[in-house]
């Protein structure tokens, strides 16, 4: 059984605590137990889970999915920050698609399947950080003029006004979109922090049962 308990909240900037109450970022901090390479392959258990993952999102679930609750609020919440949800897909959404386009759900390394696993089983998107390149606790707030993702000189430029995930030097991630390249977690990487995104409409159960998947699947040794 997984040694971790419970989530930290990270913080909101005070405009996003104004303007979107109901949004939060839950946390996780984990330490790596399993065995080999967090990039490579999943072990028979992970395998396992995601096969069984596949025969559960088939012809009328996976058309339906976007109805149901929790992936609901989701489109709820894109329509509110300005995101067409028919457009930019929500996590789930997006996921369920590549199912039915690959025929399954197909295995892309041991973190990528745990963190795809959790979403399944909760609709709830969970994403992973190397703890050792962050600085401080992650939070939400807005994107400032002419920053960039992430700590690399190279990364992707930032218009003002976009919601990311950041720490006290860098914007990390934009809200719901994948870890800037620095900040992402490697083969060797042994301590990673999870954060989970809930919005209104998605019960904190979910959310918190969303990171204990995925911490408890990689503490296992």
């Amino acid at each position: 059984m997984s040694s971790w308990a419970a989530p930290s909240v990270g913080w909101r900037a005070p405009e996003v605590e104004e303007e979107l109450p109901s949004l939060r970022l839950l946390l996780a901090d984990v330490e790596v137990g399993r065995r080999g390479s967090l990039t490579g392959p999943s072990p028979p258990d992970i395998e396992g889970r995601l096969r069984e993952r596949s025969s559960r999102f088939r012809g009328a679930r996976a058309v339906s999915i976007r109805r149901e609750p929790v992936p609901a609020a989701y489109r709820v919440f894109f329509r509110h920050i300005g995101l067409d949800p028919d457009v930019v897909r929500t996590p789930i959404e997006s996921a369920v698609l590549e199912r039915m386009l690959r025929g399954g759900f197909l295995s892309g390394g041991l973190l990528a399947d745990v963190l795809l696993i959790a979403l399944t089983d909760t609709g709830v998107p969970v994403w992973a950080l190397a703890s050792d390149s962050l600085s401080g606790p992650p939070g939400i707030r807005a994107s400032r003029e002419g920053e960039r993702l992430g700590s690399s000189r190279e990364g992707e430029l930032l218009p003002a006004g976009r919601l990311v995930v950041a720490d006290s030097r860098n914007a990390l991630a934009l809200l719901f979109g994948e870890p800037a390249r620095a900040h992402v977690p490697r083969g060797a990487t042994r301590r990673v922090t999870l954060f989970a995104v809930q919005v209104a409409g998605v019960p904190t159960l979910f959310a918190e049962e969303a990171l204990w998947n995925a911490a408890s699947a990689l503490e296992a040794e």
